[in-house]
């Protein structure tokens, strides 16, 4: 996967990588704890710590849920001043090779967990399955453009332009494109208590 096609804003992999690992540390969670958490394989978890491999946004939104956080917090340093006005070319952009694109309207802030994010989805496109986040998370999408098929553990709902939805985000979660049209739409995401905060007595490899 060619890292310079996911992430939009100049953030290298190994920069990535050094985020991740720094929020896994900071958890005193080992590689393999966090492979476990994820459903990730412990391979994979180590190459992205390394800068080596580039994450899918599945694979990083199933890091950031394991280790109880955001991708918003994985790809950008917490604000220090408030107000914080977020310019279009200052956005943090993934985009997935399966052709759909999230995009953080928010800033990271600190001791916040919580994402305001615009999701585009190409003709037909499905992003897949999200993992259930921490009790007590919340999750808000509207639907700005085409028809959104919004499955949650495993009922469907569509939405259609102007219709939104809450539900609770520690369910399993899947987005797509149910027109053929492409899909625009809008997702807020309250994080619930950190799912993982406590020292993993797993010992560390020397890649950990």
């Amino acid at each position: 996967m060619d890292g310079e096609g996911v992430l939009s804003t100049g953030l290298s992999m190994a920069e990535l990588g050094a985020r991740i690992r720094a929020e896994r540390r900071s958890r005193g969670l080992s590689i393999e704890r966090t492979a476990a958490l994820s459903g990730i394989s412990r391979s994979m978890v180590s190459e992205v710590e390394r800068g080596a491999k580039t994450p899918s946004v599945l694979v990083l939104d199933r890091l950031a849920t394991a280790l109880g956080t955001s991708i918003a917090r994985l790809l950008d340093e917490p604000a220090l001043e408030v107000p914080q006005v977020l310019r279009h070319a200052a956005q943090r952009v993934v985009r997935d090779p399966s052709g759909w694109e999230r995009r953080v309207l928010s800033p990271v802030l600190p001791n916040v967990e919580f994402e305001f994010m615009r999701t585009t989805l190409g003709p037909g496109v499905d992003a897949g399955e999200f993992a259930a986040h921490a009790p007590g998370s919340r999750e808000y999408v509207a639907v700005e453009s085409g028809r959104l098929r919004l499955t949650i553990d495993d009922r469907p709902h569509v939405l259609h332009p102007g219709d939104s939805a809450y539900y609770p985000g520690d369910r399993r979660h899947a987005f797509a494109d149910d027109t053929g049209t492409g899909c625009v739409f809008y997702l807020a995401m309250e994080l619930g208590g950190r799912a993982v905060t406590h020292h993993d007595p797993g010992r560390e490899t020397p890649d950990g």
